[in-house]
């Protein structure tokens, strides 16, 4: 909440198999903000074929699909205090929970400025649910799969646990944690702006007509 600059004030349910016994009980949170009439995103009148898709790296599975990754866990023959095959000097607890990255301070600017068409998190759903919440009907997200390399992570999540890449990218979101629609002219004006906010950021597909 300080990092997005915001306040905390409800809650929303949820369900983890295998995470809750006897009176455990879950608390969440959501956010609630206010926007100009005319100015929600996304943009939908405004999408065309053609449109640039830029992704914003993940920190890592970004708190999704931890039901799916705890039974690879099982499946490995390791504990969580063991060293993570997949990152250097840490344990796999603490590679698995690498705290969600939040993109309010680097986005907003761009949003303010009209750069974007559309942006969506990509939460559980992964890349295959998600991007169609900001698209208008008509038009599909057309993804470069080789536009970034898949983090060691979800590799190692992947290969351990015999996950399909479907299966990879309808779970997790595999490197890209939040995404932005853009027109062609305003890709580069954007990813500077990205860049210079000290974001990971890269072109990483266009919209198609259906």
């Amino acid at each position: 909440c300080r990092q997005a600059g915001c306040a905390l004030v409800g809650g929303e349910t949820a369900e983890m198999p295998g995470m809750y016994q006897g009176g455990d009980y879950d608390l969440a949170g959501f956010s609630l903000g206010a926007v100009e009439r005319g100015h929600a995103l996304p943009y939908l009148d405004r999408q065309a074929a053609g449109d640039v898709i830029i992704g914003l790296a993940s920190s890592g599975p970004h708190s999704n699909g931890y039901s799916l990754i705890r039974k690879v866990v099982e499946k490995s023959g390791l504990s969580w205090g063991d060293d993570a095959p997949f990152a250097r000097d840490r344990t796999l607890a603490q590679a698995l929970m690498e705290p969600t990255r939040i993109y309010v301070k680097p986005v907003l600017p761009l949003m303010k400025a009209g750069l974007i068409k559309g942006a969506a998190h990509i939460t559980g759903g992964g890349l295959i649910e998600n991007p169609p919440r900001c698209i208008a009907d008509g038009l599909q997200a057309s993804f470069d799969w080789n536009a970034w390399p898949m983090p060691h992570v979800f590799q190692w999540l992947g290969e351990t646990g015999g996950i399909s890449d479907h299966e990879l990218r309808r779970t997790f979101n595999c490197g890209v944690g939040f995404i932005l629609v853009v027109a062609p002219e305003n890709v580069e004006p954007v990813l500077a702006g990205l860049l210079t906010a000290g974001e990971v950021a890269f072109v990483c597909g266009q919209l198609e007509a259906v």
